[in-house]
């Protein structure tokens, strides 16, 4: 497994051409390769709330089942969202939750799966944001102060950069 790296500073913007205007980077040349992205956040809440959800007990009725559903969907329609983000045909997507009653927080990770010439990882960052936008909205009637927190890419596998992992910071 490869370290962390950084290729901010050295790596081109893929999304500009040589004129600066945005457009959708052509992958039409490129293999077709596995590949996988794992993404995870947060969602900090009243510990009230979290016991709902522990529970079950919310008015709008299960809440991380409603939500694992919506962050599916939210992949499945990442380029629908994002302007320049290819539409890509996923194989796999699991959404796992986590309670963490000590933070009294709701943590969400995302596995996003494709065989394909571009990555995934646009498809698990959405899934992580519409999973705890979705809690939010179901229990936004109790907790209007829940902030959404840490949505970050994990890792990576598969195409020409490899495989990447996030530091633990």
């Amino acid at each position: 497994m490869s370290k962390p790296e950084d290729h901010s500073s050295d790596a081109a913007l893929t999304h500009f051409d040589a004129a600066g205007q945005a457009h959708m980077v052509d992958v039409g040349s490129k293999p077709e390769t596995a590949r996988r992205a794992i993404a995870s956040g947060a969602i900090r809440m009243q510990e009230s709330t979290l016991q709902r959800v522990i529970a079950g007990s919310a008015a709008k009725g299960d809440v991380l089942g409603i939500a694992r559903i919506a962050a599916i969907q939210g992949a499945k329609r990442s380029s629908e969202l994002i302007p320049l983000c290819h539409p890509l045909p996923l194989t796999r997507v699991a959404v796992d939750f986590e309670i963490d009653t000590a933070g009294s927080r709701v943590l969400c990770t995302v596995t996003a799966e494709t065989t394909g010439r571009t990555g995934v990882e646009m498809e698990a960052l959405t899934a992580v944001s519409v999973g705890l936008l979705t809690i939010y909205d179901m229990l936004k009637a109790v907790d209007r102060g829940m902030q959404i927190e840490s949505i970050r890419l994990l890792e990576k596998l598969g195409g020409k950069s490899g495989h990447w992992r996030a530091s633990e910071a």
